[in-house]
């Protein structure tokens, strides 16, 4: 399921996170990132203001993730409301945004809205099991010189 999702918004009601930090933009779509991989599932993040140059270019322009930044004279808020009437099918499509307005304007065009709090424990739970299934892939592989011996008899190699 999509999510678009307000950012500066988000970023406001995490704790972690402080929209006066400079940074805390990068690591909210580090964040995002893991999330989407542990969901399987496409993000559109919208933040307010000038584009950060190290989140421009085509690695933030991906149909399964995307950073968007309004024009100069409009704001996230327009750009959210934008992509909400773009959208064919909203049963499976998420706004994310604790802002009134915006999720009043998502539920009249029949999208599902999740308020900043609620997405928070959902990106906590999703980065725990991103990092539990990272550990997973990262155990150790190799085998032991008895298997080794066991797959060389197995596939006739052990005899030259």
């Amino acid at each position: 399921m999509p999510y678009l999702i307000d950012g500066s918004n988000l970023i406001g009601h995490m704790s972690s996170l402080e929209l006066s930090d400079p940074r805390s933009k990068l690591r909210l779509v580090a964040q995002l990132q893991k999330f989407r991989i542990a969901k399987k599932t496409k993000i559109i993040l919208v933040f307010d203001g000038p584009p950060d140059p190290d989140l421009v270019g085509k690695d933030f322009q991906k149909k399964e993730f995307a950073v968007l930044w309004p024009d100069r004279e409009d704001s996230a808020d327009t750009i959210i409301k934008q992509r909400i009437e773009k959208q064919t099918d909203l049963r499976h499509f998420y706004v994310v945004s604790s802002d009134r307005e915006i999720k009043t304007f998502a539920r009249m065009n029949r999208a599902k809205v999740l308020d900043c709090k609620d997405f928070h424990k959902l990106l906590k739970t999703a980065l725990k099991e991103y990092k539990e299934s990272q550990a997973l892939e990262k155990e150790d592989t190799t085998l032991s010189r008895l298997q080794v011996d066991h797959w060389l008899e197995i596939f006739g190699a052990k005899d030259e």
